[in-house]
């Protein structure tokens, strides 16, 4: 890890990486040039770097505020703010300008580059403020549970993760406002990332992540917009969703954390649908729901992430799952694939492998025989690497998801319509 200190009145230090692909078939992007200064200063370089063979740049320590302005609320900014410019040939130049770091955690910014045509321009992207530093519209408040139509319109019969989530970037009755197709666990994460602080204790992050993605499929699960005549799943509107920001960074922990539990959702015994979860900061608004400071704060006291839940939901609220997952090639099996699988379902994992070593070239080609062997079991490790999941060589359903979600962007076999 580089180190880059040219402030005196930050101490603390964060950690940013910056991975970049193609918008077309999740290509990485290989020797890109990154150059990273402060929003504040942008015209002074801080750190130039090129991205490797999977179109990644080495982690970059940066100077951040004292970790202690994140863990508390009306402290001074808690993260600073830096402006990535990258550029490859082929591809159209990029800025992102405010990406958040935090002191002591790793930020990762994704970034899309678009295939130099003739036309294209740079794509500049402007990071919109933290919700828990910047006033964003309060919640309007909701039913937890939502009536479903008696009408015959087709609503969902079981939870399933979707493929997508179809974002409206604006109030819903803006028409001028972009939908934006966003993987199902990285609007996840991007919302979790604009939420809460990833400096916060794991069981705090938990509690915030598992109401979060409870909220976005009870969405999901009654196709609320969509039976309002919209075509979008959800917005990013504070007062009627949560927040979304486009091209905004995630922190590394919050991102294994969706990651394992990416299928869970909250339930109350006697209901289908998922629990539309009422949250606020419980500072300068407040709502019949969790308290995102107060979540902190009851971790900090040993609080489990069940406990934290029920302490603002009540004691039947309980932490569900489902193994339905949409748009995947082939779906789970049930049980985790190790050395000594055999079967069809192994075989779908090698043939998937091998696509994605076409991209990802440090991934070994495999014979695709059905036969989980000490090969398949190290390309599983590598890409478990690649993909920041804990590396077993073993495919279980998270495994299992990621390899599905990456074929299917790099093979392009289900764009979205």
């Amino acid at each position: 890890m580089k180190t880059y200190f040219q402030q005196t009145n930050t101490p603390d230090s964060g950690s940013l990486q910056v991975r970049v692909t193609s918008s077309q078939g999740l290509i990485p992007v290989r020797n890109a040039k990154v150059t990273i200064s402060l929003s504040s200063a942008p015209n002074t370089i801080l750190a130039e770097e090129t991205t490797n063979e999977i179109g990644r740049t080495t982690p970059i320590e940066l100077p951040a505020p004292p970790i202690e302005y994140s863990l508390q609320p009306d402290s001074p900014q808690p993260y600073s703010n830096y402006n990535i410019s990258v550029t490859a040939e082929g591809y159209a130049p990029v800025l992102i300008e405010d990406s958040e770091l935090l002191a002591n955690e790793e930020s990762i910014q994704p970034i899309q580059m678009n295939p130099l045509f003739q036309g294209t321009q740079q794509n500049d992207i402007v990071i919109a403020p933290h919700t828990l530093y910047y006033e964003y519209p309060p919640k309007i408040p909701e039913a937890e549970i939502k009536p479903m139509p008696d009408t015959g319109e087709i609503v969902l019969s079981r939870v399933v993760i979707p493929e997508y989530i179809i974002v409206h970037d604006g109030l819903p009755n803006n028409a001028n406002a972009k939908n934006y197709y966003v993987p199902y666990t990285d609007y996840i994460k991007n919302v979790v990332s604009s939420e809460i602080y990833a400096t916060w204790p794991e069981e705090a992050i938990y509690a915030n992540t598992l109401a979060i993605m409870s909220f976005t499929l009870n969405r999901v699960y009654t196709e609320w917009y969509r039976n309002q005549g919209y075509d979008f799943t959800i917005t990013s509107s504070t007062a009627y969703d949560q927040k979304w920001i486009y091209g905004r960074n995630i922190f590394e922990n919050i991102s294994d954390i969706v990651d394992s539990i990416f299928n869970n959702f909250l339930s109350r015994p006697g209901i289908s649908q998922p629990i539309f979860t009422a949250y606020c900061d419980g500072k300068r608004t407040t709502c019949r729901g969790l308290s995102q400071w107060g979540s902190r704060y009851l971790a900090e006291e040993g609080y489990s992430p069940i406990e934290i839940l029920r302490y603002y939901y009540g004691n039947d609220m309980y932490i569900n799952s489902t193994d339905y997952v949409s748009g995947v090639p082939s779906s789970y099996p049930g049980y985790v694939l190790t050395r000594g699988s055999r079967g069809e379902k192994v075989g779908a994992i090698q043939e998937q492998l091998n696509r994605i070593a076409q991209n990802y070239p440090l991934i070994p080609t495999l014979d695709v025989d059905g036969i989980y062997g000490p090969k398949t079991a190290e390309a599983v490790r590598i890409f478990q690497g690649i993909f920041n999941l804990p590396q077993t060589g073993n495919v279980d359903l998270a495994t299992w998801y990621k390899i599905s979600q990456i074929y299917v962007g790099v093979s392009r076999i289900a764009e979205p319509g």
